[in-house]
């Protein structure tokens, strides 16, 4: 005996809240949260309680943490990729520039206190160095691995005497060279569209990478070769 078939009247329109939170394992006020900030295509209402969402919103969900969690992109930024995607637009590009750029996210944030005392700063230290630009962290919830790296290289440096003025000079000369490196990629990227301009911009940024650490390293390297000793005078000129 064959079942009977449904009509186009029977058929559930899409996914409940329930299926969609099972599916993706993300709690309902996030999928809320997201589709407030536009980020979801708006649901089919049948009644006031009853809301069905499409399919599409499994995957799309999924790239949206994926995006959060891995590419440390805002919800800002990935509501404009998401805009492009929906054009039709290839929007891998702008992925791939983003994690060469911001990398992985390699761990939570740390608030200030818990940097303290993994870092072994005093809060006062800290500050200190925010202040000279030696610690820049890129989001205000906290401060991420790298950021901590650097903080516990500071806290030897002031084990030894360095404070934060004397090598203050370094964010003074990496704004110097960043302003030059953006100025050269808007000239070179200028009249290209959107896709061939983080195509080249990715490979623009591998290239300054290289070239900061190979000059700066090599400058070092042959003064240190030209010198006698460590306590040579010319290590200095």
């Amino acid at each position: 005996m064959s079942t009977p078939k449904k009509n186009a009247h029977d058929r559930q329109p899409g996914l409940r809240m329930s299926e969609l939170v099972r599916q993706t394992g993300l709690p309902k006020s996030t999928i809320l949260y997201y589709l407030d900030q536009g980020l979801l295509p708006q649901p089919v209402k049948t009644s006031p309680n009853m809301a069905y969402y499409a399919p599409e919103c499994v995957p799309r969900l999924a790239q949206i943490k994926t995006l959060q969690t891995r590419h440390r992109l805002p919800l800002q930024k990935i509501g404009k990729l998401l805009e492009l995607k929906d054009q039709g637009q290839e929007i891998t590009p702008f992925i791939e520039l983003h994690h060469a750029i911001f990398g992985d996210q390699d761990g939570p944030l740390l608030g200030r206190e818990a940097f303290c005392q993994r870092s072994g700063l005093t809060p006062e230290q800290l500050a200190a160095f925010e202040k000279a630009g030696l610690l820049l962290p890129l989001s205000r919830e906290g401060f991420d691995q790298q950021d901590l790296a650097m903080g516990i290289l500071y806290a030897r440096g002031l084990a030894r005497g360095i404070t934060p003025e004397e090598i203050n000079f370094y964010p003074t000369l990496g704004k110097q060279i960043v302003d030059r490196e953006m100025a050269l990629r808007n000239r070179i990227t200028g009249p290209l569209p959107a896709d061939e301009d983080a195509a080249a911009t990715l490979q623009l940024v591998q290239a300054a990478r290289a070239t900061r650490s190979y000059v700066i390293d090599r400058l070092f390297q042959r003064r240190v070769a030209a010198s006698s000793n460590l306590k040579d005078e010319s290590l200095l000129s």
